[in-house]
């Protein structure tokens, strides 16, 4: 069988592994099961011995984008330890304090929000930025984002502005790279519901997440995987004309607000 995607041998930093049901856990088992080499960051060394079993013998590295010339050292550490060109950079890492629990989002303090931005969005201008350098001519980065930017859900509060944040860093990057004849290429998967540990900490999270399977097309919500493979995607030069891009993953549940079966629950009568 033909190589399609054309990644063996190739190299690609993935951040943002936390443990066996990360996103960037299934996007880097999938990139390695393609044959490709896979460097790892982590944010703590806490993090790195939690994940000793899981990434034996694969190289990690660590990076706390929160901490200003993190990614810079990082770049730096990468390269001197030979592993750059790198073909692709994975961005899959995000931060909200939720720790006072559910609260409007005219109530959302200054320091959490910024706190939010820098590790969730300005952290891939940094990345991007750092690993200039040690990127290959025709690299891919790759970011995840959310399904939709013009719902307003309660429970995810002010992450929905900080996830626009990021979908809009990803297509300026495009362009600014672009602007310098470079072929790197910067795309968003828009993620639909994931059953994984980072949603488990929104606030209400099981509800939205059973609703939104009712809305998708075939009555299942998205498993891990199937984004994974997206990311894959764009990772490879097979979707060398993907750029500045983001491509949702939702099952359907995006076009499927007026489900009949949905309205109806939405409009019996209280019992």
């Amino acid at each position: 069988m033909s190589d399609f995607l054309q990644l063996s041998g190739k190299t690609f930093l993935v951040q943002g592994v936390a443990n066996k049901k990360s996103v960037a856990w299934f996007i880097a088992r999938t990139l390695e099961e393609q044959g490709a080499r896979v460097v790892y960051a982590v944010r703590s060394e806490a993090r790195k011995k939690s994940l000793e079993a899981l990434l034996a013998g694969k190289p990690v590295f660590l990076c706390d984008v929160e901490q200003e010339g993190a990614a810079d050292k990082l770049a730096a550490e990468v390269a001197l330890a030979g592993f750059a060109p790198l073909h692709g950079l994975v961005h899959s890492i995000a931060f909200a304090n939720y720790s006072e629990g559910f609260k409007t989002f005219a109530k959302t303090k200054r320091k959490d929000f910024l706190q939010a931005t820098a590790i969730s969005a300005f952290s891939l201008v940094e990345l991007a930025q750092a690993f200039r350098p040690h990127l290959a001519p025709n690299a891919s980065v790759v970011t995840i984002g959310i399904s939709s930017l013009l719902v307003t859900p309660d429970n995810y509060g002010y992450m929905g502005p900080i996830k626009a944040a990021l979908e809009s860093c990803s297509r300026f990057l495009a362009k600014s790279f672009g602007a310098a004849c470079s072929g790197v290429r910067f795309n968003v998967v828009g993620s639909g519901p994931l059953k994984t540990s980072a949603s488990a900490g929104i606030p209400g999270y099981i509800e939205s997440y059973i609703y939104a399977e009712k809305l998708t097309f075939r009555n299942k919500n998205l498993e891990t995987q199937e984004v994974a493979n997206v990311a894959v995607f764009l990772l490879s030069e097979r979707s060398s004309g993907v750029n500045g891009t983001t491509l949702v993953v939702d099952a359907g549940l995006g076009s499927n607000y007026f489900d009949k079966e949905i309205i109806r629950l939405a409009m019996r009568p209280e019992k």
